[in-house]
């Protein structure tokens, strides 16, 4: 895993991509920012300031309101590693919201998406 790439990159880069896989699959911008909001405790008004100030993905998470207490029920394989062995805790965040919305892409129920 290319662990200093990650960390270079800005989660204002990212999120329009978030947006186009879960969008070609049938689901909606807002689908996206309800995942977002769940793991990292953003609201929308904060989302955009972050996408604003092109903070990078460890400002991005540093500056969450609150990391969901249910991320620990966050688990399968993405990108070839399971998000849940994931050691470097940045990078488990990231893989954290890349599973999420993952699944969104997938069709899963939103309700089972936030672990509800």
């Amino acid at each position: 895993m290319d662990n200093a790439r990650i960390y270079r990159m800005t989660f204002a880069s990212v999120y329009p991509m978030y947006v186009q896989k879960a969008e070609r699959k049938g689901r909606i911008k807002e689908e996206v920012d309800t995942v977002i909001f769940w793991l990292t405790g953003y609201d929308k008004v904060q989302l955009q300031q972050q996408i604003n100030n092109q903070n990078d993905f460890e400002a991005f998470f540093d500056q969450a309101p609150k990391i969901n207490p249910n991320v620990a029920k966050i688990t399968g394989v993405i990108c070839g590693y399971r998000v849940e062995n994931i050691e470097d805790p940045l990078i488990r965040k990231v893989r954290y919201l890349d599973k999420l919305i993952d699944e969104l892409a997938k069709g899963k129920q939103l309700e089972k998406i936030l672990r509800a």
